[in-house]
C-alpha cells in the first residue's frame, strides 16, 4: 500500500512548501512503498509560528499542571490502544521484527506519558530565605516555567519511543514543540500527532516537519523562537547542532549514542551472561545507541564465552521479519548496510578472528548476518567506533583495574554491564565506570522514571524522570519587599 505524507501543523495535514517530497524505502525489498514531504525553512517557520501561539496566547497556555497531566493521561491511554498500529509502522520502516517494539518501545511509550502525567503537577518552584533589601525583610521565592516552542529531532532507529521520551516531558513542562523524525520513518511521529489531537491537545501544541536534517533540523536549530533543541543522533550531528543552536544560546540537550562495554567476570553467571550480551548485541539489529558491542571478558573463561556467543549468533534466523520463526530483519537503510560491511572487513583486515557472520551480500535487501569477532584488542577500529549494526568484538582483561581501564578507554561513554556474582565487585566497578548508566546482570534497563543520557561523546543532558521535566523548565526568581 503506498503511504502519501505530510507535515503535521496546527492540527492538520500540510504539503512542503515547495511540493518536493522523500521517497519511503522497504529495507526488506528495496522497493519504494511511499513518500513524505520534504520540508522547508518556511514549513519550519509555519510550524513554530503554531507552537508560539499556543504557548504564549492559546488553550494551552491557559492549562494548569493538573489539566495538562490529564490530558497526558488520554494520549497514553489511546498509545496503547494503537499498540499494534504503532509498534507495526515502526517495524516496517526499518525492517525491525513487530515484536521487540510491541514489547519494549510501544509500552515503555505508556509509560513515559503516563509518569509525565504526574510530573506535570509536580513542577514546584521553592522559597529561599535571604538577609533582605537595604535592611527591609523580603519574601523571595521561584516558580517552574515552561522554556519555550522545544525542537525535537529524532532518530530512525527507535522512532516512537524516543519520540516520547522528548514529548511526554516537555508537555508535562507545558512547552510546546515541533518534531523533526526521520526522514526514514516519520509514520509513528505522525500518527501520535493524530493521538494527540484525538485526545483533545489544542491544535499547534504538537506539530511534525518531516524531511532532512541539513534543511528541517537546522532550520529548528537557527529559528529564534526555538527555545531549546532536543536531539538523538551521532556525535557528527550533535557537534554541528551544538555549534548552530550555540549562537543564538538555546538549551540543547543532545544523547549521541555510544560504544557500550559489557564487563564479564569469570564468577559471572554464565547463561545469563551470554544471553544478555547476546541481547545487547543483536537486538533491533544492534541499532541500539546502548547496544553493548564491545564485550569484555576475563581470560579464564574467555575463549569459552567467545564461543558459546558466536554460536549464538550463528543460530539467529535471519530474513524477512514478517516470516515466521525469522528473529532478525535487516538493517534500516542502504548507508548503513555499507557502513557496518565495511567495519566488518576492516576487523578482518586489522586481525580480529571472526568467529559468526561476516560480510554479507545478500540477493536482495539490507540484511546483515549477526557477526562476532575475537582476539580483538581496544584499538582497533571495530572496538572503537560505534558501528550501529549486529557486530560484537569479545577483548580480553585479567584483573578488575584492566577491566574497568578498558571500559574507559573509549571517547564514548552512554551505558555499561557488568556480570558477576560479586557484590562488592559490581559496586566498585559500576562507581568507576565513566559512563551514564549502568546495568549490572542486566542489559541498559529503560524505566520511564530513571533519566538517560552519556558523559563524554555520549551527549549532554538527561531524559527521562522527574529531571527530565525539569530540564524543560526555567527557573524564575520573584522577590516582595515586605515594609513594616
Amino acid at each position: 500500500m503506498t503511504e502519501y505524507l505530510n507535515h503535521f501543523i496546527a492540527g492538520t495535514g500540510v504539503e512542503a512548501s515547495d511540493g518536493r517530497r522523500i521517497a519511503l524505502v522497504n529495507p526488506v525489498t528495496e522497493q519504494v512503498y511511499g513518500s513524505c514531504a520534504r520540508g522547508t525553512a518556511e514549513d519550519v517557520d509555519r510550524a513554530v509560528a503554531a507552537a508560539q501561539r499556543q504557548l504564549e496566547h492559546g488553550a494551552w497556555h491557559q492549562l494548569d499542571g493538573a489539566q495538562r497531566g490529564r490530558l497526558l493521561v488520554k494520549l497514553a491511554d489511546l498509545v496503547e490502544r494503537d499498540t499494534d498500529v504503532l509498534a507495526d509502522l515502526d517495524a516496517d520502516a526499518i525492517g525491525r521484527s513487530p515484536l521487540e517494539p510491541r514489547r519494549l518501545d510501544v509500552p515503555n511509550a505508556v509509560a513515559n506519558l503516563r509518569a509525565a502525567a504526574g510530573w506535570a503537577n509536580q513542577l514546584e518552584g521553592r522559597t529561599i530565605p535571604t538577609g533582605g533589601y537595604f535592611g527591609t525583610k523580603t519574601l523571595s521565592y521561584t516558580v517552574r516555567e515552561p522554556v519555550g516552542v522545544v525542537g525535537a529531532i529524532v532518530p530512525w532507529n527507535s522512532p516512537l519511543m524516543i519520540t516520547v521520551w522528548k514529548l511526554a516531558a516537555l508537555l508535562a513542562a507545558g512547552c510546546t514543540v515541533v518534531i523533526k523524525p526521520s526522514e526514514e520513518t516519520p509514520q509513528s511521529a505522525l500518527h501520535l500527532a493524530a493521538l494527540a489531537q484525538e485526545a483533545g491537545f489544542p491544535d499547534g501544541v504538537i506539530n511534525v516537519v518531516t524531511g532532512y536534517g541539513a534543511e528541517v533540523g537546522r532550520a529548528l536549530c537557527e529559528h529564534p523562537h526555538v527555545a531549546k533543541i532536543s536531539f538523538t543522533g551521532s556525535p557528527e550531528a550533535g557537534r554541528e547542532i551544538q555549534r548552530t543552536a550555540g549562537v543564538l544560546f538555546k538549551h540543547v540537550a543532545l544523547e549521541l549514542g555510544g560504544k557500550s562495554p559489557q564487563i564479564v567476570f569469570d564468577d559471572a553467571p554464565f547463561d545469563d551472561a551470554l544471553r544478555g550480551c547476546a541481547l545487547g548485541l543483536f537486538a533491533n539489529q544492534g541499532q541500539v545507541c546502548a547496544a553493548g558491542s564491545r564485550i569484555l571478558v576475563q581470560r579464564g573463561i574467555a575463549e569459552r564465552f567467545a564461543a558459546a556467543l558466536a554460536e549464538a549468533a550463528r543460530a539467529v534466523k535471519v530474513g524477512d521479519p514478517r516470516e515466521p520463526g525469522v528473529q532478525m530483519g535487516p538493517v534500516a537503510k542502504k548507508a548503513q548496510f555499507d557502513r557496518v560491511n565495511r567495519y566488518i572487513q576492516l576487523g578482518i583486515e586489522q586481525g580480529a578472528s571472526l568467529l559468526a557472520g561476516g560480510v554479507s551480500t545478500p540477493e536482495r535487501g539490507w540484511f546483515v548476518r549477526p557477526t562476532i569477532f575475537a582476539n580483538a584488542n581496544n584499538e582497533m577500529a571495530i572496538a572503537r567506533d560505534e558501528i550501529f549494526g549486529p557486530v560484537g568484538t569479545v577483548i580480553t582483561f585479567d584483573s578488575e583495574e584492566e577491566a574497568v581501564a578498558l571500559a574507559n578507554d573509549s571517547t564514548y561513554g552512554l551505558a555499561a554491564t557488568v556480570w558477576t556474582t560479586d557484590l562488592a565487585r559490581a559496586h566498585r566497578v559500576a562507581a568507576a565506570v565513566k559512563v551514564g548508566a549502568v546495568g549490572v546482570n542486566c542489559w541498559s534497563p529503560l524505566d520511564a522514571n530513571l533519566p538517560w543520557g552519556g558523559v563524554k561523546t555520549s551527549g549532554i543532558g538527561r531524559e527521562g524522570g522527574f529531571g527530565g521535566a525539569m530540564a524543560y523548565t526555567e527557573e524564575k526568581v520573584i522577590t516582595v519587599l515586605l515594609p513594616t
